[in-house]
């Protein structure tokens, strides 16, 4: 192995020699306290410790890092303290998830380290996203996210390369080859020899290195960052490399032909460096003892105190707390009379334009949101009131995108996504349950992105444009769901759901769009999550509602004059158990109805809720009326046998009559 020292003075090469040895050591270590079960998992990286290295060396400090399983020598090259490293392996409260995420599922502003969820490929997006808010805010810096050689078969890593090659944003994605995707070998993971040779179908530049020669590393991301920061666009790095033990420690590595393993000792990353170091007089035996013992006194001085500290107890209202950024809402709101009329969509675009202007650290982002103004065109004119840098078209490719939304969060600024309709949701869902949902929960860290999702049926649009498919995310905590169902109230709740720094998915019935109207104040207001509205007062009975459910019941009632009192939700989570409670106390009947399939939808768990802390106020059983538990038809005729709204009278009257 040939190293090249360039304009490197030996206090630097003695200081990278150091910052390559310490995570060495410190994963020799580990491997003992996992064998006396003082730890209960370990993702080895050793063998790859150059690239970790040699890229967090070349970097700016406040540059930041999306690391995964292997790169230990990312956090060791921050400076962060062993004790709560060891905390954070131990799952102890002292660490940087409180116990609540193990190894290096764990972020860090103050280091600048973003890190991994388990899917691997959602950092990609993430890291897509603190690049944009850098090149937003005119910030020479660059971005680097890892991966494996098995992580790119995910589709966050096409998807992530192609936003940053379209919107030309300096992410450096470096690609660990290391041959192997836990078990399975490269050829069965891809046909193609290199990465590099990826780059020309995205437009990118390309470069590989020797993933075990810490100066090619150092030098190589040295000054290709340097590059990036005055020209922003992406590149690829590929290093090649090899992983000496299994993809964790109870894996093993049978499935590897002993022979690599005999290559590649020889090209054993800290050897080498060290033996070429003591080659040019640079080091001396006597001076690497003194390293290695002053690295293993802070190893041992770190694992002392963090061995010492407790396991952490359960707090129930501590960790219910945690799932959300605490925010004081505004629980005013004005006279739902004053105002001009306006239709849904109108309400929408002036919460949204009026958001804009709040807050400028705002980015818009969907497909066809731009020029053409969505295909509902919510965001119509936004591009000459707030320009191409905030109102953003995107590649179809919902995952990085949200992903995106994430990576912006992270550097303080907002994020809204549209989905073209609520139904390609589903192509993002990894990234709004497992990172924006769990993020400030697992690491304090916020995800202030607001989901929006036109739904609902009722304009013949068949299965996959007209699915309600707000129960998804309703099962999920860290998420709050919106779902007005007037223009006063769309325009109450998005404005709200901006103001508010937690993950919203907003939905917006598409079939009301252009065909339900009310007076709209001009000025900015917002609308509370977690109070309902009485849409209609009433005495013998409550319907819970929402969405375009809401107007199906209202007048379904008033056509056959019943006194049955109207309860729209608003917002699902939260939902207002408070204003349920009291109608239900009033009443003594109730019906839950939502245009979702009744089996597992919302509906059930109000019901559930109301029989469990309300049963003594029943005068009937709960009754619950959604739509058919099929896929929704395309003909208008079959769609209309599919919602629930010709059941409602006959529904009523016999929860009226029991």
């Amino acid at each position: 192995m040939q190293f090249d020292r360039k304009d490197l003075s030996e206090k630097q090469l003695v200081s990278l020699y150091q910052d390559l040895l310490k995570p060495r050591m410190i994963e020799e270590k580990m491997l003992i306290l996992l064998r006396q079960n003082r730890i209960s998992k370990w993702f080895s990286g050793i063998g790859q410790e150059a690239i970790s290295v040699g890229v967090v060396q070349a970097l700016e400090k406040d540059e930041y890092i999306l690391p995964m399983h292997r790169n230990l020598g990312i956090f060791t090259g921050r400076d962060i303290s062993l004790s709560q490293l060891f905390k954070q392996w131990e799952g102890k409260k002292g660490g940087f998830t409180k116990g609540r995420d193990r190894s290096f599922h764990f972020g860090t502003n103050p280091h600048h380290i973003v890190g991994m969820i388990s899917h691997l490929g959602p950092q990609m997006g993430v890291a897509d996203g603190i690049a944009l808010a850098h090149k937003l805010k005119a910030e020479k810096k660059v971005t680097v996210v890892f991966s494996g050689d098995g992580g790119s078969s995910e589709g966050d890593f096409h998807e992530s390369i192609n936003v940053a090659a379209v919107w030309q944003l300096p992410v450096i994605f470096v690609i660990e080859n290391n041959g192997y995707g836990l078990s399975t070998p490269s050829d069965e993971q891809f046909r193609f020899k290199n990465f590099i040779d990826k780059g020309p179908g995205y437009g990118i530049d390309v470069v590989k290195v020797d993933g075990n020669n810490l100066l090619e590393v150092y030098h190589t991301v040295k000054k290709w960052a340097a590059d990036l920061r005055e020209n922003p666009r992406p590149l690829l790095l590929e290093a090649i490399t090899f992983r000496m033990r299994g993809h964790e420690e109870a894996s093993g590595t049978k499935y590897v032909p002993a022979h690599l393993f005999e290559e590649w000792k020889q090209k054993d990353p800290v050897e080498n460096f060290e033996n070429w170091l003591l080659e040019t007089g640079i080091l001396s035996e006597e001076k690497i003892r003194k390293i290695r013992a002053g690295i293993k006194k802070e190893i041992e001085l770190g694992l002392e105190e963090a061995f010492a500290e407790p396991m952490p107890q359960p707090d129930v209202e501590e960790e219910m707390a945690d799932m959300y950024m605490p925010y004081q809402q505004d629980q005013s709101e004005p006279d739902r009379n004053s105002g001009e009329e306006k239709r849904l969509i109108d309400a929408i675009q002036e919460g949204l334009g009026q958001s804009m202007e709040r807050h400028p650290e705002l980015v818009l982002m969907g497909q066809d949101i731009a020029d053409y103004g969505g295909v509902f065109k919510a965001t119509e004119g936004f591009v000459a009131r707030f320009g191409k840098a905030r109102v953003r078209n995107t590649p179809l490719c919902e995952s990085a995108i949200i992903g995106t939304g994430l990576g912006l969060s992270i550097k303080g600024m907002k994020a809204m996504v549209e989905m073209q309709f609520a139904d390609f949701v589903t192509c993002g869902f990894n990234q709004i349950i497992n990172n924006l949902a769990k993020s400030h929960y697992r690491w304090q860290q916020n995800a202030d992105v607001v989901v929006r999702m036109p739904t609902g049926a009722g304009v013949a649009a068949g299965p996959f444009h007209s699915q309600s498919n707000e129960a998804w995310f309703f099962h999920t905590p860290g998420l709050k769901i919106a779902y007005p169902s007037t223009p006063f109230d769309a325009k109450g709740l998005l404005n709200m759901s901006f103001e508010d720094p937690n993950p919203v998915i907003f939905f917006e019935h598409k079939a009301m769009y252009r065909s339900v109207s009310s007076k709209v104040p001009t000025e900015f207001y917002t609308i509370p999550f977690g109070k309902a509205r009485i849409v209609k007062p009433g005495s013998k009975a409550t319907i819970v509602t929402y969405g375009a459910a809401v107007h199906w019941a209202n007048a379904e009632v008033e056509k056959l004059g019943l006194d049955v009192e109207i309860i729209d939700l608003r917002t699902l989570l939260p939902y207002d158990k408070e204003s349920i409670a009291a109608s239900v106390k009033k009443t003594n009947r109730v019906m839950v109805l939502h245009e979702d399939t009744i089996t597992g939808g919302i509906g059930a768990e109000i019901a559930a809720w109301i029989s469990e802390d309300l049963f003594q106020f029943l005068d009937a059983p709960v009754v619950r009326l959604g739509s058919l538990d099929t896929a929704i038809p395309f003909a208008a005729t079959l769609e209309q046998g599919f919602l629930p709204v010709q059941k409602i009278g006959e529904k009523l009257k016999a929860l009226l009559a029991y």
